[in-house]
């Protein structure tokens, strides 16, 4: 890696913490709303990343460790935020939920199960989330408060998730086809990188700036 890919693989996991701080500062006047899970999914992804960092891997690989565990935990909770929470669909949370499960299936029986990321698990996951956000954008432009954006939680979220992981799915499907490329895949990786700090801080911005009851 390049010094600055460096910095910016080090300052995202302590962007998470703090993201995750200025979540706990928020939680009291969140504790009676959905969004007090929003919260604690921060908590649970900063420890879970620093986990991936600094903690033992003796009984489970670190790749069973991401894709079996906290890459779906954040796909999950992403699927019920934005579609049984903001769009007002819980049926489709659950069958969106359900789908993404289902997609290990192929992974098990034809993807290799020594990535870090499971290609294959992941683009399906980042195409289900793209229709999410894709929804979402057109609530918020549609909605009668539109001028008032910027009060809106999920206007930093849906904007940090299309940054990140919508921005980075090209990377994420094609990962074993752009290393061939390298000055291709510096490129992508230092964006992919960039991306995930970008999005934890519009997630902090969220409780800042959005209101309390959007």
């Amino acid at each position: 890696m390049t010094e600055f890919q460096e910095f910016a693989q080090k300052s995202m996991l302590w962007v998470e913490g703090l993201a995750a701080v200025i979540a706990i500062f928020h939680y009291n006047r969140l504790k009676d709303q959905h969004w007090k899970f929003f919260v604690l999914f921060l908590i649970v992804i900063f420890l879970g990343e620093a986990y991936g960092k600094w903690g033992s891997f003796t009984h489970f690989t670190k790749a069973q460790y991401y894709n079996y565990l906290l890459m779906p935990i954040q796909f999950i909770f992403f699927y019920w935020l934005y579609a049984a929470k903001s769009l007002n669909k819980p049926k489709l949370f659950w069958v969106l939920s359900a789908l993404y499960l289902l997609s290990f299936i192929p992974n098990e029986l034809y993807f290799s199960k020594a990535k870090i990321v499971f290609a294959f698990n992941y683009t399906f996951g980042c195409l289900i989330l793209m229709l999410l956000v894709v929804m979402e954008y057109y609530k918020q432009i549609t909605s009668q408060d539109i001028l008032n954006f910027d009060k809106n939680k999920m206007f930093y979220i849906n904007l940090g998730i299309t940054l990140s992981y919508i921005g980075t799915l090209p990377f994420m499907a094609f990962f074993s086809l752009l290393v061939k490329y390298q000055e291709i895949w510096n490129i992508y990786f230092s964006y992919f990188l960039m991306s995930g700090v970008i999005m934890y801080i519009l997630f902090a911005s969220s409780f800042i700036w959005g209101k309390q009851n959007s």
